[in-house]
């Protein structure tokens, strides 16, 4: 009989009698903050695909952002909409933001929520080098705002002035104006309010009340990407490395700056392999590299450096697609900074040349030796060690001679004429 009415129960619910209720109480907590970047979409996009696997009854995503990358932006929102687990966005903690990027991402959430003394809004694309927008790009971002608030039922309106006239709003606000769902102080009140909510897109109600809340954190890998996934920070680590190596070539010594540009720069290609990088902007930077170390080995009035410096320049422009770019203020110093650390290091690298040797059997020779003849053969004590010795003309026993040279493990000798 219990087998046969939980078998009724279950056909009951297979009939539509309302939206299914998650029995397995267990929420899915991450947090994005700081600037949406390919490491951050990369991150929500592994936390939904977790959520579902692991069959949490829903993600609950954190936020606080002043914006970011059209790109990463667009690929958070597809991850948000297509999730089969409910998803609820949460600007928190009190005085966070969901900016720019940010409002499309709480708004493509299956619920939004934010806290007391939050904003939202100011989603008007912003181009990095400091250029006009088009119209182009200002209704393709309009259209795509409207698209994901119509698809979640949200305020159509506002998300058009966001992004049109870059209308921002706080907490309230939105709530009154349907841009979000609720509002709330913190996790738990947020768990306790969306308890017994449906979510009618994915026919399930939710059961948060006692629920297990699992926290993943990003990592210290991506931490690390997230930090040095900048176009400004990249070009910087480009730059030093490159400096240091210079450097290091100009100076050989110990190595030190050898090996830090060396990390600099591995740095620098993390950085690049999450951003989006032209081709073109590669070549002139190798091709900048290349003239620079070219001006330690021929160092003239500078024309290979300053051939560096404007592909160096030339490369900060064309390094990233689209919006993403070095800001001006990042690429001319560098440029210069490291065209004229290039003429130095040429210059000081030509003079080193010019110098006398330190080291080395260049050392021995002019020196003096004392000639001393021992088992019919000729030697000579130079720096602590007795000498073959060889002379076009024959020596005598006692006599003193100058090193003119050396063949292998002999010195090649001259005798001395007159007083020394």
């Amino acid at each position: 009989m219990r087998s046969f009415a939980a078998s009724l129960g279950i056909m009951a619910a297979g009939l539509g009698a309302g939206p299914i209720a998650v029995e397995d109480s267990k929420v899915l907590l991450i947090q994005v903050e700081g600037a949406i970047t390919p490491v951050a979409a990369d991150f929500v996009g592994d936390a939904v695909t977790e959520a579902t696997s692991e069959a949490y009854q829903a993600l609950v995503l954190t936020l606080d952002t002043p914006g970011g990358l059209d790109t990463s932006m667009r690929d958070i929102v597809q991850s948000l909409l297509n999730s089969t687990v409910p998803t609820v966005v949460f600007v928190s903690p009190e005085g966070a933001r969901a900016a720019s990027a940010g409002t499309f991402i709480t708004m493509a959430a299956h619920l939004a929520a934010m806290a007391p003394a939050t904003s939202i809004g100011a989603a008007t694309p912003v181009d990095l080098q400091g250029g006009e927008i088009t119209d182009k790009i200002i209704n393709d971002a309009v259209a795509f705002a409207v698209s994901v608030a119509e698809r979640r039922g949200r305020n159509v309106e506002f998300a058009e002035e966001s992004v049109r006239d870059g209308r921002s709003v706080t907490s309230r606000e939105a709530l009154e104006l349907g841009v979000i769902d609720l509002m709330a102080d913190d996790i738990d009140d947020l768990l306790g309010q969306i308890d017994g909510l449906e979510v009618p897109s994915l026919g399930i109600r939710l059961s948060t009340e006692s629920t297990t809340v699992v926290r993943r954190e990003m990592g210290a890998f991506r931490e690390v990407l997230g930090r040095i996934a900048d176009p400004n920070i990249a070009f910087l680590l480009l730059s030093l490395g490159t400096l240091a190596i210079i450097y290091e070539a100009a100076n050989p010594g110990l190595g030190f700056s050898g090996i830090a540009g060396a990390i600099m720069l591995v740095l620098a290609f993390f950085s690049l392999s999450i951003l989006p990088v032209q081709a073109a902007g590669i070549a002139l930077f190798a091709l900048a590299v290349a003239l620079l170390i070219a001006e330690l080995f021929v160092p003239g009035v500078g024309v290979l450096a300053g051939g560096g410096t404007l592909a160096l320049l030339l490369s900060g422009l064309f390094l990233f697609e689209g919006s993403v770019a070095v800001s001006p203020v990042v690429v001319w110093p560098s440029a210069v900074v490291l065209g004229a650390a290039s003429v130095v290091a040429g210059r000081s690298a030509l003079q080193a040349r010019r110098q006398p040797p330190s080291t080395g059997r260049e050392t021995l020779v002019g020196r003096m030796v004392r000639v001393k003849s021992v088992d019919g053969h000729q030697t000579a004590f130079l720096d602590g060690t007795w000498w073959d010795i060889r002379s076009e003309s024959a020596l005598e026993d006692g006599s003193e001679a100058i090193v003119v040279g050396t063949e292998g493990i002999r010195l090649l000798v001259e005798e001395v004429k007159g007083d020394v």
